[in-house]
């Protein structure tokens, strides 16, 4: 009997580097909720003893990505962490393509505009013109939202196949951010078909009481996908109903389309 196949995919390749990944989770203990931690909080946090949660803390103090309040002895993240975001963004085709398109669009509208990314279960802020009339000040570059309830990530969840979309359902806390927040699978799936045949997704107060949001997805033509989404961002007291709608769907669909990908 042949013996079962071994899977040297993901965490169990030979090319996997657990002290990397060790790295990476005291990082990532620091959440934007946790500001400072103690060495035996980043213990918990992490499932480490006190012995390696040291060294690995230890270790990204050296090399200047933590940085230490003696008088708490509590560390935090350091400056040098941004590098990280800094090369992403300046290295980013996309971001580089789509920037001009933010601005103008935002200029011509007064509202505040972004370019996101599906990331698993979320799209993630990667471009971001904000203008006088935000809602949101505290969303910000990086910042993480869930797709089935934020236009951006609903335009993106349209193009994808059945499996794709129950694989981010799956793997998301489907739950009310707001009254207004669709949370159903099936509602979110017929939703999906309609913008799908419509080519945008509009939302209204599903993740922020008191905004409204249009977006149309970035596509490769070449590759066949999506490569995010250009959005636009209202507050309800700006709003003038369907044809405030109409208008937004057209300039965001319009955007998107000049900052896709075209096939040769």
């Amino acid at each position: 009997m042949a013996a079962p196949a071994t899977d040297n995919t993901g965490i169990n390749s030979p090319l996997y580097v657990n002290s990397v990944e060790k790295s990476m989770r005291v990082l990532m203990a620091f959440d934007g909720q946790q500001r400072q931690l103690s060495l035996s909080q980043i213990a918990a946090l992490t499932g480490f003893d006190l012995s390696t949660a040291q060294r690995f803390t230890y270790t990204l103090m050296t090399l200047g990505y933590l940085t230490k309040d003696d008088e708490v002895r509590k560390y935090e993240l350091a400056p040098k962490v941004l590098n990280f975001a800094y090369h992403y963004l300046t290295s980013s085709d996309l971001v580089r393509r789509a920037t001009p398109y933010l601005q103008q669009l935002s200029q011509e509208t007064e509202e505040t505009t972004n370019l996101t990314i599906l990331d698993g279960a979320d799209v993630v802020f990667v471009q971001r013109i904000v203008s006088r009339n935000v809602l949101n000040p505290n969303v910000v570059t990086g910042t993480r939202l869930p797709a089935y309830c934020t236009a951006s990530g609903l335009a993106i969840m349209s193009t994808l196949d059945d499996a794709e979309i129950d694989d981010i359902l799956d793997r998301s806390d489907l739950k009310m951010y707001t009254p207004f927040t669709i949370a159903d699978r099936g509602q979110i799936k017929q939703r999906l078909m309609q913008f799908r045949e419509q080519g945008y997704a509009h939302i209204r107060e599903e993740y922020f009481l008191g905004d409204i949001s249009t977006a149309a997805v970035v596509r490769d033509s070449r590759l066949g996908r999506a490569l995010g989404a250009v959005n636009m961002a209202v507050t309800t007291a700006r709003w003038n109903g369907e044809s405030d709608e109409r208008r937004h769907a057209d300039l965001v669909m319009l955007a998107a389309r000049a900052i896709s990908i075209q096939g040769r």
